[in-house]
């Protein structure tokens, strides 16, 4: 075992919330250590091989986690510089304002959060600038007020989506340009071509929606974040590097040590401040890793609240068949949230419905019987047009990481609160037919979406909720261990509650909140090491 230096900060995982982090401390000249237990995903052609990506699952994990019925599953999740970010679709969205607080739904009650959504506005605002959000203010009449306009302009919809749109509104619906993370060279030339729909005009197929970008247009964290942050001399980002398990001083009110397992073995790296930043199943599994005499049951686990109430949505991808041909290059250009909070003669929220990224013969292929004639596919993928429904998913303790002696990850999860979901499909299914499409809707499971089955985990959170009282959370309001004093998670561990739409942004605006917090902090701590010692 060997013992590699001290730093003020180390980061674990380099996604949304740890490479975002990053972004944010890196101009301290602190010294900020990211481990990542993954690689660079390479740029190349099999970055839009829609074979590679859907049918031989390139890139993702192959390691194999374990249901509640103890059976061996693949998780959908990337271990990559930039995490999940890599291959996501680039929906960043706000919370609703009522989100925050207790709202009441068909099976039962998704608990408010010790944070007002004023408190996470200025750092929306933020993150929105960061990550190149293009929207339209007042569009979405479900969104929460903002203080500043969307700092670009909604990426323009392809004819058959501006229809689409038209005839919602005929139906005295509200459609609103989706929030998207994309950078187009028109951000700063308005009168520009749209260059990413020109591209995949050329290329043949929409390469966005689960695909890494060979491009670097898609908002991610590595190109976003790591990049910028890694320019400072004071950050420092190591690959191939697992971190095994946090260990304490004797009072166990201090992480003293990150133990990594790197191919050159296991090394001991020393911190001032520890941030697990691994996603919400990995963050309560290093945690449970953690466990000591000072902490037996895990590594901040006195409420017993670690690893429980993970979710993860009530989420489905379905396909619609339009009478016409649909030729859209770039789709993921328009939601609805007229369902969010209910319906006329619904007192409890539906979701959130939005396009997907444009499907392909490929990726149905993956779906069809195995005799299908890929003529039919072609013409199938030609007039398709693909929606993303989501629903909020509720907190329940049963519903839980958990870690077995050999270290293996145990994921027990039973769906709720799924009669809203079935509804909001059949409020879609029953517009179709006055949207220029069949009447019906097929479920498409190559974006894990035909009811998200386990394995879906891009939208985890809620495994290290935070909170006041240190009884029922395991995190305070600033996501620091309310049992250590210098362990952060900044995560979707944090979620008290799921909300109806895509984390993503919730988590970037929070890690900026957590890095002005630290930012503050680590001038105190450099304060303290200046004062003179006493005799």
């Amino acid at each position: 075992m060997t013992h590699a230096g001290s730093y003020d900060v180390i980061i674990i995982g380099s996604g949304a919330g740890g490479g975002t982090l990053a972004h944010k401390l890196a101009p301290s000249g602190k010294s900020i250590l990211l481990l990542e237990r993954g690689e660079h995903l390479p740029r190349e052609s099999t970055n839009w091989d829609p074979e590679a990506l859907f049918k031989q699952g390139a890139y993702k994990t192959k390691e194999e986690w374990v249901d509640k019925d103890g059976e061996p599953f693949a998780p959908s999740t990337y271990y990559r510089v930039g995490g999940n970010t890599k291959v996501y679709g680039a929906a960043l969205m706000r919370m609703r304002e009522d989100d925050f607080g207790a709202v009441s739904h068909y099976d039962g009650v998704s608990p408010a959060w010790p944070i007002s959504y004023d408190r996470l506005e200025p750092y929306y605002t933020e993150a929105e600038c960061l990550y190149h959000v293009h929207g339209k203010a007042g569009a979405d009449p479900t969104a929460p007020p903002r203080s500043e306009e969307f700092p670009y302009p909604p990426v323009p919809h392809d004819d058959r989506i501006e229809r689409l749109a038209r005839d919602l509104r005929g139906l005295g619906h509200n459609p609103f340009p989706l929030p998207m993370g994309v950078r187009l060279n028109e951000d700063e030339d308005p009168n520009g071509p749209f260059l990413l729909r020109e591209l995949y005009r050329a290329l043949g197929h929409e390469a966005f929606d689960g695909y890494p970008d060979l491009t670097a247009m898609k908002a991610d964290a590595e190109t976003i974040c790591l990049k910028p942050a890694l320019q400072h001399d004071n950050v420092t980002l190591r690959t191939g590097a697992y971190a095994e398990r946090l260990e304490t001083d004797a009072s166990g009110r201090t992480v003293t040590t990150v133990v990594v397992q790197t191919d050159e073995g296991t090394e001991r790296i020393a911190g001032d401040i520890i941030v697990s930043a691994c996603g919400a199943i990995n963050s309560a599994a290093l945690l449970l890793r953690s466990a000591s005499d000072q902490h037996p049951s895990g590594l901040a686990n006195r409420s017993d609240q670690l690893g429980r109430n993970y979710m993860a949505h009530n989420n489905a991808a379905m396909l619609a068949l339009s009478k016409e041909p649909n030729p859209t290059r770039f789709q993921k250009t328009l939601g609805l949230n007229d369902f969010y909070y209910g319906a006329e003669d619904i007192d409890y929220p539906l979701g959130h419905i939005q396009m997907l990224g444009k499907s392909n013969a490929v990726q149905l292929s993956t779906e069809a019987p195995r005799l299908t004639p890929d003529m039919a596919l072609d013409q199938m993928a030609k007039r398709a047009l693909d929606f993303w429904l989501t629903t909020e998913d509720l907190p329940d303790p049963d519903n839980r990481v958990l870690i077995g002696d050999d270290g293996q990850i145990y994921l027990h999860y039973t769906p709720n609160n799924t009669t809203p979901h079935e509804e909001l499909k059949a409020r879609l299914k029953g517009m179709l037919g006055r949207l220029g499409c069949q009447d019906r809707l097929i479920p498409c499971s190559f974006y894990l979406g035909k009811d998200i089955p386990l394995a879906g985990v891009a939208h985890q959170v809620g495994t290290c909720r935070f909170g006041a009282d240190p009884e029922t959370s395991v995190l305070d309001v600033n996501c620091k261990a309310h049992d250590l004093d210098n362990l952060y998670v900044v995560d979707g561990s944090f979620f008290a509650s799921n909300t109806g739409v895509n984390p993503a942004l919730t988590i970037m605006a929070n890690a900026l909140r957590i890095g002005d917090h630290l930012l503050d902090r680590l001038k105190v701590n450099r304060a303290r090491r200046k004062q003179p010692r006493v005799a």
